[in-house]
């Protein structure tokens, strides 16, 4: 590890990540040399979506990192216990758990069917507790442990609270079982974070769910997810834990104003729970 890598030869542990924001961190990290696991279900091609365990891999190790693909659910314990096992056994230890699977449906609380409603608790809170726990035992043993959960800000406007209850408390349970750990493992040395982008970024679920073209028009690229994630996870533990961050304001704290880079030359659309400055 140096100061200019800090996540060189550290290890992440990941859920999801073939694809989206869940690649551009693991790829990012890579590109310092970290080890990168990946816990995903994507073993075969889907013609809907672009990627799979095994091309993120591949992409992982292109990019400098070595990458380890365990095709399993994160909702199975059996599937998260393999997974760690196997990234413990062979890298020897964890120092990163990026809670990043999630599941999305904004139907209207009447239109919902209850088995997407099962499937976005099950994911984001079930599997975000699953991952996290079975980690927090290497965790502790890493020199710079951190926990990252790709989640919101617990916005409670109304606006909000109102426009898409299951999947709100899929997400919020994420935030708040993120920062329950930032206050449980305060004392011994592990940080929990959340993270969420300001704008819509330029993903399947984006084009496929909320807006095609026209929402990717007005959207940033999963690099400046990545890179906020990566500053934070190169961060001080003990004193970078507790927070819900939105990807602007932590490139912004580490010196990066120029956000042209990362697209969205255009109108930008916010992202969900995320309310636009008061003018």
């Amino acid at each position: 590890m140096t100061a200019a890598f800090p996540l060189a030869g550290r290890t992440m542990i990941m859920s999801g990540g073939s694809r989206g924001i869940g690649l551009a961190i693991a790829v990012a990290a890579a590109r310092q040399g970290a080890n990168i696991a990946l816990l995903a279900k994507t073993d075969v091609p889907d013609p809907r979506l672009p990627g799979t365990i095994h091309t993120a891999a591949a992409e992982i190790e292109a990019a400098g990192g070595q990458a380890l693909a365990v095709v399993g659910d994160v909702r199975d314990e059996a599937s998260v216990r393999e997974a760690v096992a196997r990234t413990v056994e062979r890298f020897g230890g964890i120092d990163y758990c990026v809670n990043n699977a999630s599941a999305i449906a904004l139907a209207a609380t009447e239109e919902l069917p209850v088995k997407r409603f099962d499937l976005m608790q099950q994911i984001q809170i079930r599997g975000t507790y699953l991952l996290s726990s079975t980690c927090l035992p290497h965790l502790r043993r890493s020199p710079n442990a951190h926990i990252l959960s790709l989640s919101p800000p617990l916005n409670l406007a109304p606006r909000w609270l109102g426009s898409h209850p299951a999947y709100m408390v899929a997400k919020y349970g994420m935030s708040l079982l993120t920062l329950g750990w930032a206050a449980e493992y305060a004392e011994h040395g592990v940080a929990a974070n959340c993270l969420w982008p300001e704008t819509l970024i330029a993903t399947a679920a984006v084009q496929n769910l909320l807006g095609g073209d026209e929402a990717i028009a007005k959207a940033r690229t999963p690099e400046i997810v990545a890179d906020a994630a990566i500053a934070i996870l190169g961060s001080d533990a003990r004193t970078t834990t507790g927070n819900t961050f939105l990807d602007v304001d932590v490139l912004r704290e580490h010196g990066v104003t120029d956000l042209s880079g990362y697209g969205g030359a255009g109108e930008l659309e916010y992202d969900i729970f995320v309310d636009p400055p008061q003018a």
